[in-house]
Formats: structure tokens, sequence, C-alpha cells
């Protein structure tokens, strides 16, 4: 191979070098004075809207802060106004305390349904809480329309006829024919006259996870037939927070009948062309989906319905909402009949075996996929499946993690054994690869020709060691996404420190790893965890002989140093896991090599790199000397 130019050399390993600086200065001069100021102005709002509610807006409909329509609805109705300054809650308790309301008590779930428009706006995980604290607050799914974030489930009926009908809407107080609470033994029972010869009854049921049913029936007394359309929504107030990761979906989602998975991040809903119309479809669901946690409508699987996914921008002054709703078509209620509707909503955390148990009992299109479970789906479920059978055996999410490491690492050893082995007779050859390259240095042609001459005597073909490599790419992948995605390794404890596996290493280097009194900066936050699978990525390096260009040699040399920082930030789940498999990596390759004979350069690269740093302590103690002779 001929050598590179000097000036070309410099030149790659300057634009290295500026390229970590450029990581780095973006991260401790932008991103994290960003950062900072994100969180200053979040706490100066919510310190406005506790001092002056006054000043604070919310999107409803212009008729009550809860009488949001749905945006297929066939009369208009599609965009909320702002409601009234005065209609918005300080706090989300004071929120709830605005309506009267039927307590919801599982095991799963607590909170409560409002009477005031029959909606379902208030929804804790009872079994999730907000840190790795058991004793801090649960995490809150659902809230009251009038609530800062509002986020709630409303069910309801829209005219489809000429004359003028009274129907239940975001004011309507209902009441209740049980007493209470919703539990999955005791449905609760409401009802409304609308003094026209309407009766409407809603019938809300819950098992004991996260689904509940919904059952609408309207009682036709009048003496003419009349015409609705059921519909149901569900709605969001402002932006989330997001991780914004791209190897994961956060914001509206749907599987609407045969149109197969439509995914709509927070940020494109609020774009041009954001927001999917679907008609004419059967079965499937549709809903707004965070990593862990997830809220969907589930219509009548044997029912066509029209569905819409949409974000809705509004002024400065005023937060932007999202909503995904489905409305029936119009059903003809004769004079002395009644109509029934059934529906269901999932309000919960993404537990794979509950979704998977919902799809198969209740007959629910594709619901597994409200998990992202990614491209390689067909290998990321059976691998977390896997993880979840360990973590039954060993008790502990972080083992069961290294555990189907080994499991996948043994899996793939006769390709991996394939790969290094191609890799140690290449190394054997690398003498007279050299030779050859010296040789013919000035004729690349003849250098390739007499290269691959050489590789038919020794029979060795130099892509046998890249494709096992590739073969094992999708499921190191899979494995990845499953760790991220699983919910499983939420505030999940390992041993240690290391309390929370889907939160980043708490300790820093910078600090001593807390034993310095003062917190490190985040850009320089370097744990433990992130420390090892930096040394285990260098010492699998240190296997190879040292690059010919003293540039790849460079650029390979930052590689660990580079991971290092980038990876610093990562649940701590991912770092273990790469850690691990690193460690594997290189006992695999230290024994393949042993056994095909190769040298094994790590001794080797090791010496040469602790003599190294030998002759710079000298270089440093002689200078150290030579200033004292000077001033002597």
């Amino acid at each position: 191979m001929q050598s590179q130019d000097p000036d070309s050399q410099k030149n790659l390993l300057l634009a290295v070098v500026l390229s970590m600086a450029v990581m780095l200065g973006w991260q401790m001069f932008v991103a994290g004075p960003q950062m900072r100021q994100q969180q200053e102005r979040i706490a100066r709002e919510k310190q406005a809207e506790t001092e002056k509610t006054a000043q604070s807006t919310i999107q409803v409909s212009p008729a009550s802060p809860q009488g949001v329509a749905p945006s297929a609805a066939p009369q208009g109705g599609a965009v909320p106004a702002a409601a009234p300054a005065s209609a918005v809650a300080a706090t989300r308790e004071e929120a709830i305390g605005r309506s009267p309301r039927i307590a919801i008590a599982t095991g799963s779930l607590k909170g409560s349904i409002a009477l005031k428009g029959a909606i379902i706006d208030d929804l804790e995980l009872v079994k999730y809480q907000e840190t790795v604290d058991p004793k801090s607050k649960n995490v809150v799914l659902f809230s009251p329309a009038e609530a800062p974030d509002a986020y709630f489930a409303k069910y309801g009926w829209l005219n489809a006829g000429s004359g003028q009908l009274k129907l239940p809407g975001g004011d309507t107080l209902w009441k209740a024919e049980t007493a209470g609470p919703l539990t999955p033994s005791a449905p609760l029972a409401l009802s409304w006259d609308n003094g026209q010869g309407l009766v409407f009854r809603r019938t809300i049921s819950i098992d004991d996870n996260y689904m509940l049913r919904v059952t609408d029936e309207v009682e036709n007394k009048s003496t003419s037939d009349i015409s609705l359309r059921p519909f149901a929504l569900l709605y969001r107030l402002g932006t989330p927070k997001t991780g914004n990761f791209a190897i994961m979906h956060e914001g509206l989602i749907a599987v609407p009948g045969d149109a197969g998975l439509k995914e709509i991040k927070y940020s494109e809903a609020l774009g041009d062309g954001g927001s999917k119309s679907f008609d004419n479809k059967t079965g499937g669901w549709l809903g707004i989906t965070d990593k862990y946690w997830a809220a969907a409508l589930v219509p009548d699987q044997q029912s066509a319905y029209q569905a819409t996914l949409q974000g809705h921008k509004t002024n400065a002054s005023q937060k932007e909402f999202f909503t995904a709703d489905y409305t029936l078509p119009a059903q003809t209620i004769a004079a002395g009949k009644s109509l029934k509707i059934e529906g269901q909503l999932y309000a919960g955390a993404k537990q794979a075996k509950l979704i998977d148990a919902y799809q198969k009992s209740q007959g629910i299109r594709d619901f597994e996929l409200v998990i992202d479970w990614g491209m390689f789906h067909f290998i990321t479920r059976p691998l977390y499946f896997l993880i979840d059978w360990l973590y039954g055996i060993l008790g502990n999410f972080g083992l069961a993690i290294l555990a189907v490491t080994v499991i996948v690492k043994g899996l793939f050893y006769p390709l991996a054994n394939k790969s290094y082995e191609s890799m140690a007779k290449m190394k054997k050859l690398q003498p007279q690869m050299e030779q050859l390259r010296e040789r013919f240095k000035d004729d690349k042609q003849a250098q390739q020709q007499e290269l691959m001459k050489l590789y038919q005597k020794e029979k060795i073909n130099p892509l046998a060691g890249c494709l096992p490599i590739l073969l094992q790419i999708p499921v190191f992948f899979a494995l990845y996404k499953v760790l991220f995605v699983s919910i499983d390794m939420r505030h999940a404890p390992f041993f240690g420190w290391i309390k929370d596996l889907s939160a980043p290493d708490p300790t820093s280097l910078i600090n001593l790893f807390g034993l310095l009194p003062f917190t490190a900066p985040e850009f320089l936050h370097v744990g433990i965890w992130p420390l090892i699978m930096g040394i285990t990525m260098w010492l699998q390096m240190q296997l190879n002989p040292p690059q010919p260009d003293p540039v790849q040699q460079q650029i390979f040399s930052w590689m660990p140093v580079m991971f290092t920082f980038l990876l610093a930030s990562f649940p701590a789940g991912l770092v273990i896991y790469w850690a691990w498999n690193n460690i594997l990596s290189i006992a695999q390759q230290w024994r393949i090599s042993k056994k095909a004979g190769a040298e094994i350069h790590l001794i080797d690269n090791l010496r040469k790199k602790f003599d190294m740093l030998a002759g710079l302590a000298g270089l440093a103690g002689r200078g150290k000397e030579t200033k004292k002779e000077t001033k002597g």
C-alpha cells in the first residue's frame, strides 16, 4: 500500500482532534447552557402558574375545557379554542377538585372519573414511582383538562342528523347509578337524560391491570328517529419531555386496520403534513406513546371507523396539543329503540406480556406494536422474552443482561470462530503482505494481483472475516434495542452504586467518584462503568497489531476515549452490557487466536505503551532537573 502524503495525514489527524473538540465544546458551551436555560424557564413557568393562575392558558373547546370534539367530527368542531384564563387550575389537585368524582381503585391504577363530562382524566400508576425511592409519588398518566398538563380520554356522541339535539358534553353532569369506587368487580354506571326524550347511559368497567371498557347506550323515548355518530378521543396538552432518541418512537401511534403501523413524533405532528387520517378502517387501535407508558383507544374490532392523529399549533401564549380520535359511522335510532356501542381504553405501562395477552384475548390487531420493537422485531421480541425468563430465574435484571449476552455470544461462537480464524491467518501473512506492498508500492494493480495469489496459495478468503460479523450486527442491535425500551430495566438495581439500570452511572471521575465535595459538569460526567467500558474497548484493540499508518493508529487509539464520553450519559444497563460484551470478545478472540497459532499482540502492545509512558515520565523528570540546575 502506498504511503500517504504527510500533509494529508496531518490534516486527517487534525480533523479528528477538531471533531472531538467541537463535540466537547458543543456540550460545554451550547448544549449544557441550553439545558440549564430550559430548566430555569420551566421552573419560572411553574412558579408563574402557581402565583398567577389568571395568566395560564389551555387548549379546549369553546363550550368547556372538557368539551373537546374529535377532529374527525362531521360538524366542524375540529380545533378547540382557548378556554378563559379563569378556567385553568394552578395545580392538578385543584383541577381534580372542580368536579364531583367516582374513585378508581385497582391493584395497578388509582384515580377517579369526573362526573362532569364523564371523562377518564385522573389516573396514577400504582406500581410505578417517579424515582427509585419507593416512597416517591406514583407516575401520573392522566390529568383533567383544567390541569396545567392535561391528558385525558373522552367518549361521546355527535349529531349526524339535520335537527337540533341536546347531547352530553364537557359540562354535562352525569348521575352515578352506582356508589363506586370503580373496581374490577364493580363497574361504574352513569346516566343522563337530555329532557328531549333521549336517555344516555355509560358503563365503565376495568380489569386488574390497565384496560378499561366503555359501553355507551342511547335510549330513544321520543316520537322521531335520530341519527348519531359515536366518537372517542385522546387529548394531550403540551409536548411532553422526551429523550428524542432515534432508536425509539415517542408520540402519536396507530395501527388503523390493514394500514400497518403509523408513527408520528410530536415534532412531526406540529409540522406541515404531520397529521394523518384514515377512512373506513376495521380493527386495530390508535393512541399516544411515551418510552414506558401508553394510552390507546381500541374501537370495536368488527366495526368500521374513521381515525385521525394530529398535533395542533397555537399562538405563542398557548401550549400546543395533540389528539388521537376515531368516529364510528352514523347510527339511526328509531323511536322507542336503543343503541349500544362498546370501546376499550388501554392506559398504563407498556408491559410486553400483558399487551400480548390483550392482543390474544381481545383480538386487538397488532397490539404488540405499541412497544417499539423496531425493524428487527422478529429478533427483538424473542430476545426480550429470553431476558425476562432469565430475570425470573436470577432475580436481577443486570445479571439477566450478562447472562443473555453470554448466550448470544455462545450461539454466534461458530461464526465468530470462523471470523477470528480468518483474521488470525491474515495476521500470520502480515509480514509477507507488507513485503509485497513495499515491492509493488508503485504499481497497485500488480500489488493486488500478487496479494490475490498469496490468498489463493494459503487458501484464505479476505472477506471471510467480515461476513460473520455482518450477520451478528442485527442480533446485537436488537439486544441493544431491547435493553433500551424494556420497562423492566426502569428503576431496576444492579449491585453497588447502580440503583437504576435505566439511568446513567451516577459516579464521576472528575470528583473522584464522590470523594471530592463538588459536582462535576455534565459534559465531563464519566462514571465507573463507562470507564470500565472504555478500558475493555481499549484492551480489545490491543489484541491487534499496530496499524501501519500512524494516522489510522491515532484514530484507533482515541476511539475508546471518544466512546467513553459518548456513552457516559447512556443508561447504565446499556453500558454494562457493552463492557461485558467487550470482555467476552477479548476472551473469545484470545482463545481463537491461540488455537490458530496466531500471534497475540496484547502483552507486547501493553509493554510498548508502558515503556512509552515511562519514557515520557523520564523526560519530564530530566526537564525538572535541568530547570533546577539552570536556577542554581
